[in-house]
């Protein structure tokens, strides 16, 4: 963890909580407990998973005679942390009839009276480690915001009625020009978190890194591109897909991007959180898997960048785009940069897919404790995404940041850009 902002640490931690609060308002009572798949958690889940991190990890590390709200919280609300004991399965998080949600909002609120305590109390000795525990409990929060609205949108995919889950924000729409490379000449660089400001601990320390010469696109892969590699047999042919690749796609029967339907006039369509609409092609391609993003690029001839390539080429870009505050929950085509020799959506809209795997820096060291256990012992079967989404937190975003899936999963909100070798 690294030093937190100068905003009021009560301040920030009762803007992000209500955040929180304000995704669920949409929901009815039925939809808090829904768990259709197992990579997806019940929205009643995800508030008191938020809240049980600032009560296990801090509350009863730092508060003086704290009674927990509810000692039973400890196991139905612990997600992986097995340093601190047995949890609730997580493919059994959707059984969890009580508490109800009112119990869980209780939980919440009485914990956060707990966190506003103990910051008035704190000794002087404490209080910067425990703001910096709580600054870290709201970036995870953050994470969680975004998970809410993933798997809310999922929730509601498969019920055959669509339901909406809120009248967002109008999507803007706008021609894309057509997608150029910029090219870097690449050299010994540097990436990773340095000085000021959170970071997780997986995104140190910065370090060195030598690039060949490469190419990296204006923009990210639309939904029209990704059109003509359906039009063109893409889901087909193996040739462009890596063998574990094409076993997904045989085994569920992939013919499109996640959320993709087709009308009674055979028409494309796509599910968002606003419901079914028309597909927009000059949007960018979104719900794609890893194995997806890598098969298109190999039908055009192209590859997906590194993560080292992806970050160095972001850090003249400035941190702006379509995230979670403008409040669409979905890709949209207009740019910030029109300009079309430069790089735009670098940030929000989709996380854009690398062809990185999730692995330690050099020098890397994981938090001590059940902190530990946040990133480190994932760094195994997963593939890096950067950038941010729609569904993300502007300022939660920044050009270090790795979050990382499994390559089968697409539930997320993953696209990708492409990139190639400078001959």
């Amino acid at each position: 963890m690294k030093a937190v902002e100068n905003t009021s640490i009560a301040e920030r931690f009762a803007e992000i909580r209500g955040v929180t609060m304000k995704l669920i308002e949409p929901l009815e009572t039925e939809d808090f407990i829904i768990q259709s798949h197992e990579d997806v958690s019940p929205a009643k889940w995800h508030i008191a998973h938020t809240t049980w991190f600032f009560e296990r990890m801090i509350l009863k590390e730092f508060k003086s005679n704290y009674e927990e709200f509810n000692p039973a919280f400890d196991f139905l609300f612990n997600s992986y942390y097995n340093t601190i004991g047995p949890y609730q399965p997580r493919h059994q998080r959707g059984v969890l009839s009580r508490p109800t949600v009112n119990q869980v909002i209780e939980y919440r609120n009485y914990v956060d009276q707990q966190v506003y305590n103990l910051l008035a109390e704190s000794a002087s000795e404490t209080k910067k480690e425990i703001e910096a525990l709580i600054y870290m409990g709201l970036q995870h929060e953050q994470q969680h915001q975004e998970l809410i609205l993933m798997d809310i949108k999922y929730n509601f995919f498969v019920n055959p009625l669509f339901p909406t889950y809120a009248q967002t924000e109008k999507r803007p729409l706008s021609k894309q020009q057509e997608s150029q490379f910029v090219e870097f000449d690449g050299g010994l660089v540097e990436i990773g978190h340095e000085g000021n400001g959170f970071a997780f601990d997986n995104e140190s320390p910065r370090h060195k890194v030598w690039l060949e010469p490469f190419k990296l696109a204006t923009k990210p892969v639309t939904n029209g591109e990704f059109l003509e590699f359906i039009n063109s047999g893409g889901y087909e042919k193996p040739e462009y897909w890596l063998s574990d690749g094409w076993s997904i796609v045989k085994d569920y029967n992939w013919k499109a991007p996640l959320y993709w339907l087709k009308d009674t006039e055979e028409k494309w369509q796509i599910f968002t959180l606003a419901g079914i609409q028309d597909l927009e092609l000059d949007e960018p391609v979104s719900h794609i898997s890893f194995y997806e993003a890598d098969a298109f690029s190999r039908w055009k001839g192209k590859r997906l960048p590194t993560e080292a390539e992806w970050e160095y080429a972001s850090q003249s870009v400035a941190i702006r785009g379509n995230t979670m505050d403008d409040g669409v929950y979905h890709p949209v085509a207009n740019c910030d940069d029109l300009q079309s020799s430069s790089l735009s959506k670098m940030f929000g809209d989709v996380w854009e897919w690398t062809a990185s795997a999730y692995s330690p820096y050099p020098g890397s060291k994981p938090l001590e404790g059940a902190l530990g256990e946040y990133n480190a012992k994932f760094m195994c079967n997963q593939m890096i995404l950067r950038g941010g989404s729609c569904a993300t937190p502007v300022n939660h975003i920044r050009e270090t940041y790795r979050n990382f899936f499994p390559p089968e999963k697409r539930w997320q909100f993953s696209g990708f850009r492409l990139a190639e070798d400078q001959s």
